[in-house]
């Protein structure tokens, strides 16, 4: 979208403001026939979306969807594309609002009678952006890399944080494991990750979505299918390591099926997840050292998270607005913080343990903070790929030795 890094986008008399740099309560207050917009991919006319949608005083832009349909790099069944999409729109719906809509190609036009129920809410444009041009994502020259797919969200994350910090936090790590910079003011680089990132997904799973303004919800099932068709279609290119990363809780359990799945599936690729980030042995031991918050203050909005935005985005932090929440119900084996603890699994109402959408002490975070961890998340990222392309390498080996059953079906080919 023109103008797309810019807070408020303005053209004419018309207010364009970003729906995911609001916090929850904003979005809460606003007008439900505030035309709310989708788009698929970049590069969009602002002056002709505002004739399609008569010229309303505001309309609010969703984050990009980035990939899926046709032309846009990476094309997915629409069976899998389609409801990931619905869900969306549904779910704004459900918070009341009645103009929403998805921005689309002028040549993406689903026929089928299993999408024809989104067809209302389609806007069609001719398409000025990259995705208009014959590419691929990610490009044939990265296959052999591990493919990075980072999965963000758009959700409530206190009175003092916008729905877009999950999105923020894991496409900086993404961008920093696969651009292999060195660390800013450090004095080591980061290992070599031999990988290559897609563009972040903004919208994963909130089985919570109906407690906070402005959550979104992809589905639980919907985000399954979706990503593996992701890699089933890269799998079908060549590609053969994936690392699904993820910067939102509520994606993980999701996350480790689609990897079951993709190894069932596609027995000579490595398809590998993780808990979050800045969670593994390099994280931990970075949050240890610079957390001043007990047990608890890492939740959700709390320290963590806003030391990240504290130092990737202070223009979107709204410091005077925190609320330190950590009255969790908790027990030994349940309870909450950013490396959560214990052999309880469960999923009881947001509503029960937070009044403003924050877990967490929020008040005990700063830049520097958010700095140390972000260089700490991105080393912890890189070695993972770099185990993972070791775990490829030695297993492919056995394959090819004819190690166990492989000799056997290597003899029947």
């Amino acid at each position: 979208m023109n103008s797309s890094n810019n807070p408020k986008l303005a053209t004419r008399s018309i207010d364009f403001f970003r729906f995911d740099e609001l916090t929850w309560d904003a979005v809460a207050d606003l007008p439900r026939d505030t035309p709310l917009v989708i788009p698929f991919g970049s590069g969009w006319d602002l002056g002709l979306l505002a004739d399609q949608l008569a010229s309303p005083p505001r309309i609010g832009i969703l984050p990009s969807f980035p990939f899926g349909w046709r032309g846009s790099g990476l094309e997915l069944p629409e069976s899998a594309f389609i409801p990931y999409i619905r869900n969306l729109l549904d779910g704004l719906r459900d918070d009341g609002f009645s103009r929403v809509y998805c921005l689309a190609p002028q040549g993406f036009d689903p026929q089928s009678a299993f999408v024809s129920d989104l067809s209302p809410s389609l806007l069609r444009q001719p398409h000025a952006s990259q995705y208009s041009q014959r590419i691929f994502l990610p490009p044939d020259d990265a296959r052999g890399k591990v493919i990075l797919v980072p999965i963000g969200h758009t959700e409530q994350h206190g009175y003092h944080l916008p729905l877009s910090v999950d999105t923020v936090i894991i496409e900086a790590i993404a961008n920093g494991a696969a651009n292999n910079n060195n660390s800013e003011g450090g004095e080591q680089p980061y290992l070599a990750t031999r990988s290559w990132t897609l563009p972040v997904m903004p919208y994963g799973v909130s089985t919570h979505r109906a407690s906070f303004a402005g959550t979104l919800n992809a589905g639980g099932r919907a985000f399954e299918d979706s990503w593996l068709a992701v890699i089933d279609v890269l799998a079908q290119r060549g590609f053969d390591r994936f690392y699904l990363m993820s910067g939102h809780g509520g994606n993980m359990s999701f996350l480790v099926n689609i990897v079951k799945y993709a190894g069932e599936r596609h027995r000579r690729i490595f398809c590998a997840t993780s808990f979050l980030h800045t969670s593994g042995r390099i994280g931990a031991e970075a949050l240890e050292k610079h957390r001043t918050s007990k047990i608890g203050g890492m939740g959700h909005a709390g320290e963590l998270e806003t030391s990240y935005m504290l130092h990737l985005r202070p223009d979107l932090c709204r410091m005077e607005r925190v609320v330190d929440e950590t009255d969790f119900i908790s027990t030994p084996d349940y309870y909450m913080d950013w490396i959560e603890g214990g052999a309880l699994v469960a999923n009881p109402p947001w509503d029960d343990d937070t009044k403003t959408g924050a877990y967490g002490a929020g008040s005990h975070a700063s830049a520097e903070k958010g700095r140390a961890w972000l260089e700490s998340a991105i080393k912890e990222k890189a070695d993972h790929v770099e185990q993972i392309h070791e775990q490829h390498e030695r297993r492919e080996m056995r394959r090819n030795e004819g190690y166990g059953l492989w000799g056997r079906f290597r003899s029947r080919n």
